[in-house]
């Protein structure tokens, strides 16, 4: 397996060249040669121990491969999650790699290179960050909790009204405030970690939670459906929060709507 060190020194000695930058679904939907090149290195890796695992990363998808959560043993990759942090230098950036046989997971890791911060979790066995064990904030009132959210990358006008209509709600509770770090795996780490009491997103894809959705639930936080009941990774919403009351309480004020599946094939 690649060393956390190895995937840090790729993405920092990226930070000090010139970062190639292309689009893949929209003008703000980034991607760059460092997204390539560190998955295709953690596949490389991982397929020399094992060989007949099947794999999810989110380069290998945007280049046509399908995105297919089955029984089998699947790493579920992202190279760098939070790639427009990357391009402008923005001090959030994560690489993501979670591992899940019979579509549970069973274990996460998260590093944040530019912090050097390596979060872990095996199921049933807890949560970590740098050995250092977590626990989510034990904040039982929304109006004194911060809340993490994201506004992906669509721009499209409906879209965008219910994303800012949630935000408004919600900062109307109101709540202590809403903060965003641009990665939605380093925004769940936050919630694992009692920094901020819940996140909620709708638009984000498998690779960008599956990871650090056993991390949240192993440091004693809750993960459910914009619109309540058990969250389902594939289907692009999610809300992690430090208790279900919290999770509830923001479920409330989400203007929910439902993104193309994971695992739909995109139309011809």
């Amino acid at each position: 397996m690649l060393s956390p060190s190895h995937d840090k020194r790729v993405v920092r000695e990226a930070l000090r060249d010139d970062r190639m930058v292309m689009t893949k679904t929209s003008s703000v939907d980034l991607v760059t040669q460092t997204d390539q090149k560190v998955e295709k290195l953690i596949i490389q890796s991982v397929k020399e121990k094992f060989p007949t695992h099947r794999f999810i990363g989110e380069e290998s998808v945007a280049a046509g491969e399908a995105c297919d959560l089955t029984d089998s043993p699947t790493w579920i990759i992202d190279p760098i999650d939070g790639t427009t942090n990357f391009v402008h230098g923005f001090p959030f950036v994560a690489v993501s790699i979670g591992f899940s046989v019979n579509k549970q997971m069973e274990f996460g890791v998260v590093y944040s290179c530019l912090e050097d911060k390596m979060f872990t979790a095996r199921r049933g066995k807890g949560a970590f960050c740098n050995g250092n064990l977590l626990q989510v904030s034990e904040q039982e009132d929304i109006r004194q909790s911060i809340i993490a959210t994201e506004f992906g990358s669509s721009r499209d006008p409906e879209a965008v009204n219910n994303i800012f209509s949630s935000l408004r709600s919600i900062l109307c509770i109101p709540v202590h405030g809403v903060r965003s770090a641009g990665s939605a795996a380093i925004n769940m780490c936050l919630v694992a970690s009692g920094c901020v009491e819940a996140y909620y997103e709708i638009g984000i894809h498998v690779w960008d939670v599956a990871a650090s959705s056993l991390i949240v639930s192993e440091a004693g936080g809750v993960l459910m459906d914009v619109e309540g009941g058990a969250v389902d990774l594939m289907s692009r919403r999610i809300v992690a929060a430090n208790r279900r009351t919290i999770a509830e309480r923001i479920i409330k004020e989400i203007s929910s709507f439902s993104p193309p599946r994971d695992d739909t094939p995109p139309q011809q």
